[in-house]
């Protein structure tokens, strides 16, 4: 049988930093209800919502006993509802009981609070309030290693995503990213896997920054299992969470539940390299359906890894390819990129007149002032003046009565023309 919850009178989040306005009892439901429920069931959270903590452990602890203000109809019924919650079929009821049999919630504070991990909470002052666009999908807890307060990052941070097997281009990128954007004092969040993730995580730690990697497993566990000491760094330097209890194990749906957290966590999600099957694009997409600004880093039009962010890019997320872009976007107003533009070349400096001048003055040969005024439609007098001041400017050279280019020139214009 599972212990009941709030057996123990010891506060379960006393000297953890979070906030004494969840009491020890609903801790050790929520507790317990993770080790219960699956991330993102919305059934669950509809109960939660329309019955409160309280009453979905005990009727989880206690399955003969009606549900408050729902009489028993008799010995046979097993209540009004048969001791079962509503909403549930007999074979999901079934599932739910049996994991509730062996739930321990005391246990998993334990285990947790060996692996330097606490629990966190809705009426916790370290919950992040964004948590609950998610309705009837937030999570029930979660549990969290490292010493900063997750509610306080997650005010300022960026989803950073993409294909596992990602190519050297979006490691590269996602690295850069991660880097820039800790330098810029944005946290960096991630799914703590291969290729792009892990590539953003290392970004921000090599900067010196913070950074959080959300699992779909235990916080106690490290997966995948090349990744022990990452998520090690992680947690010494930044954050490591996850809604499952200690000790559980990722599975593929749970892989794609995670990753709502991830959106909902960040002001953005970032997409660096993902195919159109892709656990990114359901990150991408989360934001986009919680209202978060949702961005891509294209790639080749030939790779496949960066079909699925340039199928984001045709509809509403935005390109971006550096930190500053992505700050402009979900930063604060004045957080604003450097305008984009080619380098400026001395003849850029010229007044029109001058300029036109310059075009009227052959590369291959000198040609006569008359020439010249000609094809810049002006006076000879007036392009007297205008050659000696090119001279001057190093852009033209004289022979004997004739004008041409010099060879610095030449290669402005040159260069100038191949930028067109």
């Amino acid at each position: 049988m599972s212990r009941a919850a709030g057996r123990s009178g010891e506060d379960p989040g006393a000297g953890t930093g979070v906030s004494r306005g969840v009491t020890s009892a609903e801790r050790l439901d929520r507790i317990f209800l993770a080790r219960v429920l699956e991330p993102g069931d919305e059934l669950g959270g509809r109960w939660l919502r329309e019955l409160g903590v309280r009453a979905v452990a005990r009727q989880l602890t206690r399955r003969d006993a009606p549900l408050p203000g729902m009489p028993d109809e008799g010995p046979s019924s097993g209540g009004r509802n048969g001791g079962r919650l509503p909403g549930v079929s007999d074979k999901r009821w079934a599932g739910l009981c049996a994991r509730a049999e062996r739930a321990d919630p005391e246990r998993d504070l334990a285990l947790a609070r060996r692996a330097g991990a606490r629990f966190v909470c809705p009426g916790d002052g370290e919950w992040p309030g964004q948590l609950d666009d998610l309705g009837d999908a937030r999570p029930v807890g979660l549990w969290v290693r490292g010493r900063a307060s997750l509610r306080m990052w997650a005010l300022r941070s960026v989803a950073v995503v993409g294909a596992r097997a990602c190519t050297e281009y979006g490691a590269h990128m996602a690295a850069v990213l991660g880097a820039d954007l800790a330098e810029r004092g944005w946290v960096v969040v991630s799914g703590g896997a291969y290729g792009v993730d892990a590539a953003a995580h290392r970004g921000a730690l090599g900067a010196g920054g913070a950074t959080v990697a959300v699992l779909a497993c235990g916080v106690d566990q490290a997966y995948p299992r090349g990744h022990t000491e990452l998520i090690g760094r992680i947690a010494d330097q930044g954050l490591v969470v996850g809604e499952l209890a200690p000790g559980e194990h990722p599975t593929p749906g749970r892989f794609i539940l995670r990753n709502r957290v991830i959106a909902a966590l960040t002001r953005g999600t970032v997409v660096v390299e993902a195919a159109y099957r892709s656990g990114a694009l359901a990150t991408a997409r989360a934001a986009q359906r919680l209202g978060r600004f949702t961005m891509g880093v294209p790639g080749p039009a030939t790779s496949g890894l960066s079909a699925g962010v340039h199928e984001l890019l045709r509809g509403d997320a935005v390109l971006v390819t550096d930190a500053a872009e992505i700050a402009e976007l979900v930063g604060d107003m004045g957080e604003l990129a450097p305008d984009r533009r080619g380098p400026v070349l001395p003849r850029d400096l010229l007044a029109p007149g001058a300029l036109a001048v310059l075009a009227a003055v052959p590369a291959d040969r000198a040609a006569p002032v008359e020439e010249i005024a000609r094809g810049a439609g002006t006076t000879a007098d007036d392009t007297v003046g205008r050659l000696y001041e090119l001279r001057a400017l190093g852009h033209v050279e004289r022979h004997g009565d004739g004008w041409k280019l010099t060879r610095q020139a030449m290669i402005s214009v040159s260069s100038d023309r191949g930028g067109r």
